[in-house]
């Protein structure tokens, strides 16, 4: 497990490689050498055709086709005539043959029963039907397997088909039908529910981040050294897209202009200490203290006004705590736009539309997940040349979540843990003081309602109804340049009623001191935090 971990540290810092940008007079040509010195005039052109006269935001141009580039003269679709789509088999191919390669590995070298497969197998699980019927289960896997590794393995599905020209929608069944292939012939145990769910919603929404992130990676026009390591970091990021692109030829071509959507990304991360209070107490100081590390990324500006389609916009914010045994994914939350619209209303800047939203929380006090969709609503307000308030505003539906109604997750192998429905509801401000100062404060409310309850033992879990509340303070200061120092402060409040007439109420304090590293894209300087 602890590549596993290594791999996801890596995985979330490869975007630190910056992408190119580009314009649409493109005039790049490799065979002439000095590429980086061509990409140098055109960045200082772009620059001033496109920018203030600080030359650091640039403005709508009609030099810029707003149908084809962003404005900073980026593309907003993958060029058709380089990413072509592929005929539906080869999606189909790839996924049959990832799983296959799956099985085989959990076979042979890992040993795993639930995948010694045959015939029998195969006939008994076709004829479990569709996954509503009583022949399907709930599986009893552990917390981090359901929610953090399935998914993982449904964004490959779904890369299998993005990779090959196909949009998020149309990825996304992949992403199912990865999932549906794996229950029916890659494993012998009756199929479960909850991993179709997991594989396919999550899988999709972590799979597009990795495309989008290998993207502004990528760049055709490059070679030698710096093209070997973007080709290695994209395949690092996005392996199914990486393979893809060794096998249709795409890693060795060279083109003279850009060729793959790329929106600007800012990336922060910070790494200090994890203070968790005596939750009999919550006293500030009487603490156990452990390592932490996170990382957030923002890809794209909420700001421009423009068209939208899914995951032009995207966030997501990982911490990984060592000091607490096999369970170091404390927490991961991301949204992504699927649709909206961009408003200005006098200074006010706005946001609204229609987001996927993914809440990953395995910490001391209650294991939670949850898959979203919903409403949402992204502003900014310039209150003087330096100071931004920026708001950000959600509620969404929770088809289906998973919820541990014990007192501090466990690590055990088996489910602790109910699947439920129900909703949440999150509200963030962040007032920035130009680069010197930046204060924040952050809710989220999660509703879930018990519908499978865990069975340990042979008895049955507490069905009812469950509410989990975390506040987050939040304020950084910049030491030199982009290095800042920042606290932060969390309550968590949970409260649990059951149906049987009891109730479970617990809160519980941490705080974080951490030195933080903010590397904003220049494009996008003072966009968006």
């Amino acid at each position: 497990m602890k590549v596993f971990y290594i791999f996801v540290i890596l995985l979330l810092t490869s975007p630190f490689i910056h992408a190119q940008p580009t314009a649409k007079s493109d005039t790049i040509k490799p065979a002439k050498g000095n590429v980086d010195k061509q990409l140098d005039k055109i960045n200082d052109r772009k620059t001033a055709l496109h920018s203030d006269s600080l030359g650091s935001e640039p403005l709508n141009s009609p030099l810029i086709d707003k149908s084809v580039y962003n404005r900073y003269g980026d593309l907003i679709i993958d060029d058709t005539a380089y990413n072509k789509k592929y005929h539906i088999w080869k999606p189909i191919v790839e996924v049959t043959s990832f799983n296959i390669c799956l099985n085989l590995f959990d076979r042979f070298i890992l040993n795993k029963d639930y995948t010694h497969t045959n015939f029998s197998t195969f006939q008994k699980n076709l004829s479990a039907g569709f996954p509503w019927s009583n022949k399907w289960e709930w599986d009893h896997d552990q917390f981090r397997l359901n929610f953090l590794l399935h998914p993982l393995c449904g964004a490959m599905y779904y890369n299998a088909a993005r990779s090959d020209g196909y949009n998020y929608y149309e990825a996304t069944a992949f992403s199912l039908g990865g999932a549906w292939m794996w229950k029916m012939f890659g494993e012998r145990a009756i199929p479960e529910r909850n991993d179709l769910i997991n594989t396919s919603v999550s899988g999709a929404f972590l799979g597009e981040i990795f495309y989008r992130l290998s993207s502004n990676i990528l760049d055709d026009r490059t070679m030698g050294s710096e093209w070997f390591f973007r080709e290695l970091a994209a395949g690092f990021i996005d392996p199914m897209r990486g393979f893809n692109r060794l096998f249709d030829g795409k890693s060795f071509r060279v083109t003279n202009r850009e060729v793959y959507q790329k929106e600007p990304v800012n990336i922060s991360c910070y790494t200090g200490i994890h203070m968790v209070n005596d939750p009999s107490q919550n006293i500030f100081g009487k603490s156990t203290n452990s390592e932490i590390i996170n990382v957030q990324v923002d890809y794209g500006n909420p700001f421009e006004l423009r068209s939208r389609k899914a995951y032009d916009f995207f966030k997501i914010r990982v911490d990984l705590d060592f000091g607490r045994g096999p369970k170091v994914v404390d927490n991961i939350i991301g949204s992504g736009i699927l649709f909206g619209k961009n408003f200005q209303l006098g200074k006010l800047a706005i946001l609204a539309g229609g987001f996927q939203y993914s809440d990953y929380w395995d910490n001391r006090l209650f294991e939670l997940m949850n898959i979203g969709f919903g409403g949402g609503v992204i502003t900014k307000l310039p209150i003087s040349n330096t100071i931004n308030l920026y708001t950000r505003i959600h509620l969404a539906v929770v088809p289906f979540s998973g919820n541990s109604t014990q007192f501090g997750s466990d690590t055990s192998s088996f489910r602790d843990y109910n699947f439920g429905y129900g909703y949440e509801g999150g509200f963030e401000s962040t007032l920035n003081f130009g680069k010197y100062v930046n204060a924040s404060v952050a809710y989220y409310n999660y509703m879930v309602q018990t519908f499978v309850s865990v069975k340990i033992n042979n008895i049955n879990g507490l069905m009812g109804v469950n509410y989990m509340n975390i506040i987050k303070p939040r304020i950084t200061f910049n030491l030199y340049k982009f290095f800042n120092i920042g606290f932060e402060h969390f309550i968590y409040i949970d409260d649990r009623h059951f149906n049987n007439g009891t109730a479970f109420h617990a809160v519980r304090t941490e705080q974080k001191i951490f030195l933080l590293i903010y590397l904003e894209d220049s494009q996008r300087r003072g966009d968006y935090n």
